[in-house]
């Protein structure tokens, strides 16, 4: 402003001022410009981001988790034998391989939506019904069962059971919704729709890479889980039987309503003590970070626990080295009140000897009984992956 005001004897001082002022403008556009360029090529390259389909696993179990999900079930159609169902599985089994690498099912209504899988996944899961088919009942792995009923449940059937289930996610609602159109309308003469669930999480890129998510009541959700690639992992997650299951798993949905009016209006103390871990950051209440082991022994001062005898991450923590399995919960939300929770989601090897003591043990005065309510269950086979070539539960079909 002084060289402006100072007259014509600093007027060429005032140009150049003018001229510095003209290279920030055009600097700032070009930076501004290679700035959008950046961010055009981030979108493109977060939208045709593809997850291989092929392996000795099915994707969408070991992958990252996407920020978008749904879980369907089916009911198979009455009579239907292993041939249809082998028919089923190989037009899925197309339909998966295309989607998944962005490029259309061959009878895709809306081919206009499949260029952009954003990281798609889509996992095959057989229930008991399956097992009923002639030929295949003693195929049935020992484990699969719906779970031991428990006290707290009120398991609806519009959320419960099914004969196969399938998990889509990816890192787009669209991409989900679209991928989910396509193996419904693939599945008519073969199987109906018996329930959908929808679940999300943040977005990629608002967390951290490898950041633990919250729930819906605040809770830092799925700390504990083995590391996939490692040897914990492979123990823990991929079964060793029956011989069609090998490189398969266990997967278990609940579907857990949380009544989050009531619990929204209590203390942090309080919800730190029926949870057994801190708010703000999910650490143990018997101290150290997020991911440190929970100490069960801690007393305070006055030599009470520090995590509560009914704390859900002591009656939730392994009595024992197999009690451990995979978490990969979505949160769900309608609208309305008492219409939202938590789809969850595990994966286990054996679900008897792995999950289902935690499942009895949490019934046993967990104090968030108080404010969550399961209202849908479902247990399933997940069969192995698939080579080229190959189609979902050829090792099961096929022999």
């Amino acid at each position: 402003r002084r060289l402006l005001l100072g007259g014509a004897a600093v007027g060429g001082a005032a140009v150049v001022v003018g001229a510095a002022g003209g290279a920030a403008v055009a600097t700032s556009r070009t930076a501004g410009a290679e700035s959008d360029t950046l961010a055009d090529a981030a979108v493109a390259a977060f939208a045709t981001a593809t997850v291989d389909p092929y392996g000795a696993h099915q994707a969408g179990i070991a992958t990252p988790m996407q920020s978008n999900a749904s879980f369907v079930a089916f009911t198979l159609a009455p009579g239907i034998d292993q041939a249809a169902l082998t028919r089923l599985m190989k037009l899925w089994t197309d339909d998966i391989v295309r989607l998944t690498s962005g490029r259309p099912a061959l009878a895709d209504g809306v081919p206009e939506l499949s260029p952009d899988p954003a990281s798609l996944t889509i996992t095959v899961g057989f229930g008991p019904g399956v097992f009923a088919i002639p030929g295949l009942e003693n195929a049935r792995p020992a484990w699969l069962a719906p779970l031991p009923p428990i006290a707290t449940d009120r398991l609806a059937p519009e959320w419960s059971g099914g004969d196969l289930i399938v998990q889509l996610a990816a890192n787009d609602p669209m991409t989900v919704a679209h991928a989910q159109q396509v193996l419904i309308i693939d599945a008519a003469g073969f199987a109906t729709p018996a329930w959908v669930q929808r679940g999300f999480h943040r977005p990629v890129g608002a967390l951290p890479q490898g950041a633990v998510g919250r729930n819906l009541m605040g809770q830092v959700d799925g700390i504990i889980n083995p590391a996939p690639g490692t040897a914990e992992f492979d123990e823990l997650v991929w079964s060793t039987e029956p011989d069609w299951l090998v490189g398969g798993t266990g997967m278990v949905v609940r579907r857990i309503a949380m009544n989050l009016e009531t619990w929204s209006g209590l203390d942090v103390a309080t919800k730190e003590n029926a949870i057994g871990r801190t708010m703000v950051d999910g650490a143990p209440l018997s101290g150290g970070t997020t991911t440190d082991k929970v100490d069960l022994d801690a007393v305070d001062d006055r030599g009470l626990s520090v995590i509560p005898l009914a704390a859900h991450t002591r009656l939730a923590s392994p009595a024992n080295d197999q009690e451990r399995f995979l978490r990969r919960p979505y949160n769900y939300d309608h609208g309305m009140p008492g219409e939202a929770g938590l789809i969850f989601v595990a994966f286990a090897a054996d679900i008897a000897t792995q999950y289902v003591p935690v499942h009895l043990r949490l019934d046993n005065g967990d104090l968030l009984n108080i404010w969550t309510t399961p209202v849908g269950s479902a247990v399933v086979a997940v069969p192995p992956g698939f080579a080229p070539g190959g189609f979902i539960g050829d090792t099961l079909l096929l022999t």
